[in-house]
């Protein structure tokens, strides 16, 4: 008798919550073997296939194409063994007991002895322990066709400690609707931890209030809205959801605005950017330098290499400077854990790059930047721009960066106030090298000049050591032969 198995959607990488079905690659009923690709997700940091670690029969999709998921939701479930009885084309026969919503995955010792699962091929499943729930839950949804099983009976679970009532996966089946004289025992139609969280900090009685949201689910703003009444949790009763989509429609009509979601990468970029902006008191200083000597060197160096070496791009040149001056001042090598009130000096230097790509901005990462030269940070710099562009770069080289360099120069301007890449401790801007007026040598010559701006966390260190890593960095750009005393 086939085993059914549910495979939910793994941890894709470091911060990552959720992610939004691209498209699907296998259909129900259709056979699919150990860790063959059957969905195209996209993350707020890459496109990614996510193989299946079952092989057999797909008996059931969860999630259309456009519709977000929460990591450790389920994708799909497959019956296991129901390949060798049923046909590439068609559903297994017979129906199964298994509790398609509720089933959890066998252990990882049970996988190995059957043979059908596969190992780590991503972060958070395979024969490693399936990952704590992260972020807020959506309810999962079966695709038309999708083979039907009997839905488990509600249950205790949590998520992050936080009791869900939804069952072990959290994920809320049909939630009926709540009023005001619902009984104060069962679970409470609420799936976000966020939710919970501002409730109990505020004490709101989450039994007490009418969900304005889906089939009575319980949203951020009916809390809000308990709060700032200033009544007994038990008197405040929230706005019929339709009610408050008629009031959104009439202000946008009136004002003929355009909503653009907060979602995916956009969602995520503006969520850390606001982060940096709350938490890290930032400075930031700058100094125009004469780029002219370094703009030769390269030549030289591409000169030196022969026709068919590969080219050092200038981005690289000013990646190896900032290595070197990292060196020097160790303090911007740094992140500050806030909770235990201590500086985190850094050894290794990952630097981080941003990329302007169709999908928004991304910051690809070069790891151990301090152990390569320059020729491999170029090459290693031309592979991550072009998997950014294409949409390919995994989740481990999109997190991880201890500095940021930031060529805004290429947008044809030159200068600007970048917001530090949270949690790191400093970020280098670099402007358009143009051809200004310039005294070199005593004399008035035109020279190509750029503007160099330091953004950095004044809680690692002082002024002093900024602008002294600034300096270096302009003495680098304009003597490369600096570079050389350290070597």
């Amino acid at each position: 008798m086939a085993e059914v198995k549910e495979f939910k959607l793994p941890d894709l990488g470091e911060g990552l919550t959720e992610a939004e079905v691209v498209r699907w690659l296998v259909e129900v009923g259709e056979v699919v073997t150990v860790d063959q690709p059957v969905v195209e997700v996209e993350t707020a940091k890459a496109m990614v296939e996510v193989p299946c670690p079952y092989g057999g029969v797909v008996t059931a999709r969860f999630g259309e194409e456009g519709e977000e998921l929460a990591v450790g939701a389920p994708l799909l479930t497959v019956a296991v063994g129901a390949a060798d009885t049923v046909g590439a084309g068609g559903p297994p026969a017979g129906g199964t007991d298994a509790d398609v919503t509720g089933a959890q995955a066998p252990d990882a010792a049970e996988d190995e002895d059957a043979g059908e699962t596969s190992g780590a091929v991503l972060v958070g499943y395979g024969t490693g322990a399936p990952p704590a729930r992260r972020g807020r839950v959506r309810p999962a949804q079966g695709t038309p066709g999708a083979v039907s099983a009997p839905a488990p009976a509600p249950s205790t679970g949590s998520v992050n400690g936080v009791a869900s009532g939804y069952g072990r996966h959290a994920v809320t089946p049909d939630v009926p609707g709540r009023d005001a004289t619902a009984p104060s025992t069962g679970p409470v139609p609420v799936i976000s931890p966020l939710v919970r969280r501002l409730a109990r900090q505020n004490g709101v009685e989450l039994r007490t209030l009418t969900g304005s949201g889906p089939d009575g689910l319980i949203l951020r703003a009916d809390v809000e809205r308990a709060i700032g009444a200033g009544a007994k949790p038990s008197e405040v009763a929230a706005a019929p959801a339709e009610q408050a989509a008629s009031a959104v429609a009439a202000v946008a009509a009136d004002a003929g605005e355009v909503r653009i979601p907060l979602r995916g990468l956009r969602g995520v970029v503006a969520d850390k950017m606001s982060r940096s902006r709350r938490e890290i008191p930032e400075a930031t200083c700058w100094v125009d330098a004469d780029a002219t000597e370094l703009l030769a060197t390269r030549r030289a160096m591409n000169a030196a290499g022969g026709p068919d070496a590969p080219k050092i791009s200038l981005l690289a040149l000013l990646a190896r400077i900032c290595t070197a001056a990292l060196a020097r001042c160790p303090e911007l090598n740094a992140r500050v854990d806030t909770e235990a009130r201590e500086i985190v000096r850094l050894e290794r230097v990952h630097v981080g790059f941003a990329a302007q790509t169709d999908r928004g901005l991304v910051v690809p990462v070069v790891r151990d930047a301090h152990t390569r030269s320059a020729e491999s940070l170029s090459e290693e710099l031309a592979r991550l721009t072009a998997s950014a562009r294409a949409g390919s770069l995994t989740p481990g080289e999109l997190t991880g960066s201890t500095f940021t360099l930031n060529n805004y120069g290429v947008f044809g301007v030159d200068g600007s106030t970048p917001i530090i890449n949270h949690p790191e401790a400093a970020m280098l801007g670099v402007g358009r090298i143009i051809p200004k007026p310039w005294v070199h040598e005593g004399e008035l010559a035109v020279r190509h000049v750029t503007q160099l701006s330091l953004t950095f966390d004044h809680r690692v260190c002082d002024g002093g050591v900024a602008g002294g890593f600034l300096r270096y960095v302009a003495d680098c750009v304009e003597q490369p032969a600096v570079l050389l005393r350290g070597v």
